[in-house]
């Protein structure tokens, strides 16, 4: 399962991102294959307050754009939501503690902990990432 986190979508949905033509081709075809798609709640809600925040640079959607947008996403076959099960604290707690993260990176562990439960791919461009135990991501964009 490929996971993804916010960074690539919102390189993908804005136009003034110098990433931006080869994380929306990426992007495209990853929901337009059959292998399945992970979008955790985390990644959904980063996208749509940083694609909504017009104080922030770049290009920027209104709430119906980007509301649009995750609809869109949300009606492909081959997406699922990620939610933590009920097991989810154990692993959390021990990526949080072996990946040596505090303060803003408890949310990085978050994502790495529920993609570990998925058995999915993190892909992100954030290298943070590396640092959490048992994690596989990659950077689709190198």
């Amino acid at each position: 399962m490929i996971v993804l986190d916010a960074n690539i979508l919102l390189y993908a949905y804005d136009s003034a991102s110098a990433k931006h033509a080869t994380a929306r081709a990426w992007v495209e075809e990853v929901f337009s294959q059959a292998t399945p798609v992970g979008l955790p709640w985390q990644t959904i809600g980063a996208f749509l307050r940083i694609i909504t925040n017009t104080r922030l640079p770049g290009e920027r959607f209104s709430l119906e754009e980007a509301a649009k947008v995750v609809d869109r996403w949300l009606e492909q076959p081959n997406v699922r939501l990620l939610a933590p099960g009920d097991d989810h604290w154990p692993l959390l707690r021990r990526i949080i503690v072996e990946g040596q993260a505090p303060g803003a990176l408890v949310s990085d562990a978050q994502l790495a902990a529920l993609t570990v439960e998925y058995g999915g791919t993190l892909h992100t461009t954030d290298r943070d990432f590396a640092r959490f135990p048992g994690l596989r991501w990659k950077n689709p964009l190198e």
